[in-house]
């Protein structure tokens, strides 16, 4: 029975950017809470979100999460949350203002790569990361071609 190969699923895991890695270049990582209201937490828990269109803005020493879309649940019917509003994300005072730096000076930008719990609360993989050339993209497809070809073999043999 061919088909797609399945990907084994991180435990807690609720969401992964993985188009990020292909556009661009990740130079460092941070784990951050988010600023959620309401019925916002079971949505996401449910894995009812999308934030492939996602950045994170650094200013006034504040990490704001903008574009990311999360459905209106189900059950809740006048309490629920505005699906697109900005979110601001926690974390600490210098490693903020080390980002809004980085992101100010050297044109890097900060984008959401994983969404997962952590102890039954929801924690943002955000990314420090610099855009990647059309040539650096086709150098990974060559890469990840290549690495497949490898894999293909030794599980034929």
């Amino acid at each position: 029975m061919g088909g797609k190969k399945k990907r084994a699923k991180t435990p807690g895991l609720l969401g992964d950017n993985r188009k990020a890695r292909f556009l661009y270049t990740i130079e460092d990582t941070l784990e951050c809470g988010i600023e959620l209201r309401g019925t916002e937490v079971k949505s996401i828990k449910a894995a009812k979100f999308d934030f492939s269109d996602s950045f994170i803005e650094a200013s006034g020493g504040k990490l704001t999460l903008r574009n990311l879309s999360v459905t209106p649940y189900n059950h809740a019917s006048l309490f629920n949350h505005k699906s697109d509003r900005p979110r601001q994300l926690l974390a600490h005072k210098k490693e903020i203002l080390k980002l809004e730096h980085k992101v100010n000076e050297r044109g890097f930008t900060l984008i959401p790569l994983k969404f997962y719990l952590v102890q039954g609360r929801i924690k943002v993989e955000l990314a420090l990361c610099r855009g990647k050339r059309l040539v650096d993209k086709r150098q990974s497809i060559k890469v990840h071609d290549i690495q497949r070809d490898i894999d293909r073999d030794f599980k034929n043999r």
